[in-house]
């Protein structure tokens, strides 16, 4: 028998199509010929805990730290054991294995821990699928290659769990002990990625504490011109006391030209006309969905996971949902108008946009080069009785369908004018657009743009009607949301100033992953470090004690991006893991050094945030009762890593 463990259930459903022969069910596989193609559920497997590599690590000490592993151990999740079970057994009767995972770090790990946990011993090749369409997945049946090939793949994948196992017990436990001395009755729980998320929205928070409001002032001006009549905003020139923004901080130069511009003639000095096109936005990944899907609907986005998961798995709207890819195979492009005919068909709303999509037309969104392991989200093609979904889910499907409906709109076509006049030897400037062909635009709601100016021509004369002098205020800037706090873990690089690291975590997709940032959030929230007040994401006084307790960089991303550097080069230039790891350690070392009891406790008396009971588990799960070397009350038991 051929064994194929797929990565996933609907991986696997998709190869078993593909094989020549009736697909057979059976517990936990699918058997079609004399192929077997069986799956895990995400990862079958974890990191073992502490006390699995000596039972007294059961006990939280500080001198036990840093915890170390000589050979390391993985464990099965609880409930994993089944499917593992399953797969077990197949091995025993397999004569040849290949490994499905998919075509990145994670899924190279994911599928080949497991098939070492089980002792298989023998060759194994390898099936890379990106896409799910059936004659995608014979071609890449037809061309196996050897697992080999890809060790240093796995090796990066498997340096990275480590890493995170390393760094978030030994940090989690530290913390949480010195916590306890300074007076904490609960885990301080650490890691390399929700850390330094949590050091984002502590920071945000602590500039809208901080911020002090300053006034400007603006001064506007009604011209009448041959064409008609608009508005334009005086531009004070370098001898009037302006912000580092070019904003009036004195409001009497404005007061005094506003007595002087009634009646005046002017003329127009400057006129640039320039015309865009602008592309419809591409299919979704699902981390721009739930920017999008949280905006329009405020929705979290755990929600929006949810709500994908369940369009996908349940009702087989939607393709795979945990995308970071906002491309789509060249090859679904022929297919394109009879998928979108019939995912459309039932519903009036998408019916409407339907009607206006020209199949004809191909966008940039198709283009295999740009799809990794998996492709955007995409209907799959089966009819949306949006009576049978809930609210959430006919929004979610709607906005998916839209942005692969928007690939066969034109471009939106636009006249960007900026027009400059001079009046009474002072500048005054106006812009304005002129929508020329709306495209794709009608399919989105999108904030008002600047409204046309009449017709220009330079040189023209003017006259002021009407003018006035507005007293305007700096403003903080505004807290962190579900849909912000996900777009600056996409685009985490804006956070940080070194350009190798910018360009680091640009390339890596930034913090977390499309499958994790939202469960980091709720993490957060779950922890106590963050609360919801309305769409706000606010952070505690613990969360923001702790932040204040660590030192700078852990809570900051620039470690993600040193990382996958390292990570890099062994996935991409096969260099060896243990360099990667005893370097942590180093590091390591000096940051549990850095944990003090006077530190923290100070930052737990002084810290600034919202007043919130951690909810659920948190509250009640307690750490040690002592924190000293000796403490011999059980850990508490929440996950110390991440």
């Amino acid at each position: 028998m051929r064994l194929i463990i797929a990565e996933k259930p609907s991986l696997a459903r998709a190869i078993a199509d593909a094989l020549p022969g009736a697909p057979r069910k059976q517990e936990g596989a699918i058997a079609v010929g004399d192929t077997t193609v069986t799956w895990c559920l995400g990862h079958l497997l974890e990191q073992a805990p502490p006390d699995a590599y000596d039972p007294a690590l059961k006990q939280w000490r500080l001198d036990t730290l840093p915890i170390l592993p000589d050979r390391w151990k993985l464990t099965p999740r609880p409930k994993a054991r089944g499917q593992l079970a399953t797969i077990r057994k197949l091995l025993k009767a397999a004569r040849e294995v290949v490994h499905a995972g998919d075509p990145d770090r994670e899924g190279q790990l994911l599928v080949q821990e497991v098939i070492e946990y089980l002792g298989w011993k023998g060759e194994v090749s390898r099936l890379l699928i990106s896409d799910l369409n059936r004659p995608a997945v014979q071609r890449a049946l037809s061309r196996l290659e050897d697992n080999r090939h890809h060790q240093p793949l796995y090796r990066a994948a498997e340096s990275r769990s480590r890493a995170d196992w390393l760094y978030g017990i030994n940090l989690t436990r530290a913390w949480t002990l010195t916590g306890r001395q300074a007076g904490h009755d609960g885990v301080l729980s650490v890691g390399r990625v929700q850390t330094p998320v949590l050091g984002l929205v502590v920071r945000r928070d602590a500039d809208i504490r901080h911020f002090e409001p300053r006034p400007f002032f603006v001064l506007w001006a009604d011209l009448r011109v041959a064409g008609g009549q608009l508005r334009a905003w005086w531009a004070p020139g370098e001898g009037h006391p302006l912000d580092d923004q070019g904003r009036l901080l004195n409001r009497q130069p404005a007061a005094d030209l506003a007595e002087r511009l009634p009646g005046a003639d002017g003329r127009l000095v400057a006129l640039e006309t320039q015309e865009k096109r602008q592309a419809a936005p591409l299919p979704y990944s699902l981390s721009a969905l739930q920017v999008d899907a949280a905006r329009r609907y405020g929705i979290s986005a755990k929600v929006v996971l949810d709500t994908c998961q369940a369009l996908y798995e349940r009702h087989q709207l939607i393709t795979y949902p945990r995308s970071d890819c906002r491309y789509l195979p060249e090859e679904h492009f022929a297919a394109a108008r009879g998928t979108l005919e019939s995912a459309c068909r039932d519903d009036d709303t998408l019916r409407g946009w339907l009607a206006g999509a020209d199949f004809a037309r191909r966008s940039r969104a198709w283009n295999d080069g740009k799809v990794g392991a998996h492709h955007a989200l995409a209907p799959t093609g089966r009819p949306a009785d949006t009576a049978r979904l809930t609210a959430t889910e006919a929004n979610v499907f709607r906005l998916i369908a839209r942005n692969v409906l928007a690939q066969f709109y034109p471009p939106l076509a636009t006249r960007d004018v900026k027009a400059a006049f001079s009046i009474l030897d002072e500048s005054f400037r106006a812009r304005g657009q002129e929508i020329l062909d709306p495209g794709w635009k009608p399919l989105f709601t999108t904030r008002d743009d600047a409204p046309p100016l009449p017709p220009l021509s330079e040189g023209e004369g003017c006259r002021v009607e009407d003018v006035g002098v507005e007293d305007r205020e700096t403003r903080p800037p505004e807290p962190f949301n579900d849909a912000s706090l996900i777009k600056a873990m996409m685009n985490i690089g804006r956070y940080v100033d070194d350009p190798a690291v910018k360009r680091t975590l640009r390339d890596h997709d930034g913090l977390g992953t499309e499958a994790t940032r939202a469960s980091i959030l709720e993490t957060l929230i779950d922890r106590g470090y963050l609360v919801r007040q309305g769409k706000a994401l606010r952070a505690t006084r613990l969360g923001s004690a702790l932040i204040a307790s660590l030192p700078e960089a852990v809570s900051r991303p620039e470690r993600t991006a040193l990382w996958e550097q390292r990570l890099g080069a062994i996935a991409e230039d096969d260099a060896p893991p243990a360099p990667f790891l005893a370097s942590l350690v180093a590091d390591l070392r000096t940051l549990l050094a850095a944990a003090d009891a006077g530190r923290l406790r100070q930052a737990l008396h002084g810290a600034e945030g919202v007043e919130a009971q951690p909810p659920g588990r948190t509250s009640r799960r307690r750490g040690p009762k002592r924190a000293t070397t000796g403490s011999k009350r059980r850990a508490p038991r929440r996950k110390e890593s991440r």
